[in-house]
């Protein structure tokens, strides 16, 4: 690597610890789009096997192509967390003075000052809090019929009944495909089956409805490192910690991947 490149990756991860300690961040990563995802046979790889295309005007990123023998250890988090018995229909919100939401704003103007919040807090177990006011609002689609959906499809993976969730959240989809956490759901459950190409896809589908999905973000960012695109999935880190700059998993992820890509400083 030249050493322009290592510059500007070391120079990233510094505004990354700047980012959490700092008492407000722009919000880059609602302007930057998703990467690009082609279906299975429909992008210029002749293996069927979908591909991830750089974003607009970077001509020079090699397209990336899962290898269909290799697969992760295990799910992670970072999709971020399944539906719970405060996001039933009848349930009462978990604080209903947080997660009221105000008379003169509406919901989409309620997640973006939640996410501001979110911006804005350095300290971990405070950001946490917010972060899951703002998965709640993702996962309350509207409809009792989705929300019910959901839930029996977060029952079924945590049974590992892959085929009975995959079931129900293609039926989700159906009902409603601008569902952003239908989506999130399903590049999960595609992820622990290792299926990585149609995880990519639905995390496109994911970030399309929603840029500044951080579990969205960390999958697709999780799947790169392990296609040993290391400098894709360092620029995802970073994307992460510019939405929710307190996340642990993305400071200590994006520390070790800059070290690994620059190497030891001597």
């Amino acid at each position: 690597m030249n050493e322009p490149r290592q510059m500007r990756i070391t120079s990233s991860f510094a505004v990354a610890l700047t980012l959490v300690l700092a008492p407000a961040v722009p919000a880059t990563a609602q302007e930057s789009a998703p990467p690009m995802l082609t279906p299975p046979g429909e992008g210029p790889g002749d293996d069927g096997a979908p591909n991830v295309l750089p974003p607009p005007g970077d001509e020079n990123s090699p397209m990336i192509v899962p290898p269909p023998d290799e697969s992760p250890d295990e799910t992670p988090d970072a999709f971020g967390s399944a539906p719970s018995a405060e996001d039933e229909p009848d349930a009462a919100p978990v604080d209903q003075a947080e997660d009221a939401v105000r008379p003169d704003e509406s919901r989409e103007e309620k997640i973006d000052r939640l996410f501001s919040e979110l911006r804005k807090q350095p300290d971990g177990a405070k950001a946490g809090r917010i972060a899951g006011r703002i998965e709640r609002e993702w996962r309350r689609s509207g409809s009792a019929t989705i929300d019910l959906l959901m839930q029996r499809a977060a029952t079924a993976m945590g049974k590992k009944d892959n085929a009975a969730a995959m079931d129900v959240l293609d039926q989700t989809l159906v009902l409603d495909p601008a569902y952003a956490e239908a989506w999130n759901r399903r590049a999960t459950l595609n992820f622990a089956m290792d299926r990585w190409g149609k995880s990519l896809a639905d995390i496109e589908q994911t970030l399309a409805r929603e840029p500044r999905h951080w579990g969205a973000l960390m999958g697709l960012a999780m799947i790169l490192e392990r296609l040993d695109e290391k400098e894709k999935a360092f620029d995802t880190y970073m994307r992460v910690l510019a939405v929710y700059p307190a996340l642990k998993s993305a400071q200590d992820a994006a520390g070790r991947l800059a070290d690994e890509i620059t190497g030891p400083v001597i």
